[in-house]
């Protein structure tokens, strides 16, 4: 199948999660784990760890579809969306992290990350360019949606890059 243009090939999306997770992380080591606990992001009520949270929930919904498209299922995050709407998915993810150590968050979501990398990059080329299920768009398409931004497919760390930079500013960081 010819690969589609409107969406990376598994080098371009890898590399694209990998520039969105380090600008994310440079901007997460200036902060103190007191300034990781303190809300400010976003419309002021997420604090920068529930931001860590949603990121790895998207991550998350990302290797619980290719598990899902693996058995012939339809994605979960795909039901969650039409059933609960997506700004429940958003906050079930960030409740879901409440109370947690920051160690805890941010390992869960390095670890997260990583396999997201290794799955991807494990996809065979004929399986990227192809529907995850009978018909459809192809398995590439899907998987830069979910993990999407306002900047494209697998850019979703990168539309939240200008906010926790501005946090980090205001925090004297």
């Amino acid at each position: 199948m010819p690969a589609d243009p409107v969406v990376p090939n598994q080098r371009e999306a890898i590399a694209a999660l990998e520039r969105g997770d380090r600008a994310l992380t440079r901007s997460l080591d200036r902060l103190t784990t007191r300034d990781l606990e303190r809300p400010g992001i976003g419309n002021g009520d997420w604090t920068p760890l529930d931001l860590v949270a949603h990121v790895e929930s998207w991550e998350r919904h990302t290797l619980d579809a290719l598990d899902a498209w693996a058995q012939r299922r339809r994605a979960p995050i795909d039901v969650a969306l039409e059933t609960r709407g997506l700004d429940a998915v958003n906050a079930l993810a960030v409740a879901a992290a409440v109370g947690r150590p920051p160690a805890t968050v941010l390992r869960r979501a390095r670890r997260t990350h990583a396999d997201l990398v290794a799955a991807i990059g494990g996809i065979p080329d004929e399986a990227w360019g192809s529907p995850p299920l009978t018909r459809g768009r192809s398995l590439g398409r899907r998987l830069g949606g979910i993990l999407g931004g306002p900047a494209g497919p697998f850019r979703h760390a990168d539309a939240h890059v200008p906010e926790l930079r501005a946090f980090v500013a205001a925090s004297g960081r």
